[in-house]
């Protein structure tokens, strides 16, 4: 994006434009959980590999975890390493994001 924050938001929005504009041409493929319904869902499904293989690895090695932080920024992160903990009472789910300018 060229122009105004330049933020994911805007990203997203001139994707979804260019991809409705032209349909036939252009597929619309998203790695963040971010526009309109489904990718969203899609997104965590696809990501939620990463939790089921950092559970899965965690059980083989028979360790328990307190904590589980990732990042939030598009959101993909954080839903697919958050979403095999969600149920898990004893682990704290953690986002963060960057801050300042660079």
């Amino acid at each position: 994006v060229q122009s105004g924050l330049k933020t994911l938001k805007e990203a997203t929005t001139a994707a979804i434009q260019a991809w409705v504009g032209d349909i036939k041409n252009i597929f619309y493929v998203v790695g963040s959980a971010v526009g309109p319904y489904p990718y969203p869902k899609m997104v965590t499904h696809f990501q939620s590999i990463i939790g089921k293989e950092c559970k899965m690895q965690l059980q083989k090695l028979n360790k328990k975890v307190d904590y589980i932080i990732a990042a939030v920024g598009g959101g993909s992160n954080a839903a697919g390493i958050f979403y095999d903990f969600i149920k898990d009472e004893n682990v704290k789910l953690i986002g963060i994001e960057a801050g300042g300018l660079g």
